[in-house]
């Protein structure tokens, strides 16, 4: 069967029809995409009586967060300035909520930012939400903005990203 990835987060019942009956099933919160679950006494007749029935369950992929073990993932796409100068951006959780990052001045693109306690939550423990940045850079600037970067660029000429990077 294929659930959504919040109810294989949180877990929740399904319901299925085997063989013209309603088998009813819970999924457990945390669950993985490929586990199975086994449904006591609902599978097919056998010897011994009604055998048990194995699901296994396919987690569709959520549009904004992946799984890493009992952490979730997500990328946070901020602009130049704000990974230059530093803010404070809201981010969405699972649960519907947001909560509020602080971005430090001069963050590099794909840093790392952790929110603890906000991942999947079972009974091994709970994960964190863990935010990558993704620094965006316009594909045209004109202008006041255009001046404003070369004004920048010109003011920052001593600085070499290059230096401890072995040259070619």
């Amino acid at each position: 069967t294929s659930i959504s990835f919040r109810d294989s987060i949180f877990g929740s019942e399904i319901s299925l029809r085997i063989n013209g009956k309603v088998v009813n099933a819970r999924i457990p919160a945390g669950i993985k995409d490929g586990n199975k679950i086994k449904v006591k006494g609902k599978g097919g007749p056998g010897e011994g009586g009604a055998g048990d029935l194995i699901i296994t369950v396919n987690v569709i992929k959520h549009p904004i967060f992946s799984r890493d073990d009992l952490n979730l993932r997500m990328e946070l796409p901020v602009t130049f300035t704000e990974a230059a100068l530093g803010a404070d951006v809201k981010v969405p959780t699972l649960d519907g909520e947001e909560v509020t990052v602080r971005i430090a001045p001069g963050t590099s693109n794909g840093r790392v930012l952790r929110v603890k306690g906000r991942g999947v939550e079972t009974s091994k423990g709970t994960g964190d939400l863990l935010v990558t940045i993704d620094v965006q850079v316009p594909q045209r600037v004109d202008g006041a903005a255009k001046k404003a970067l070369e004004d920048f660029a010109h003011a920052t000429k001593e600085y070499d990203p290059q230096i401890g990077r072995a040259h070619v």
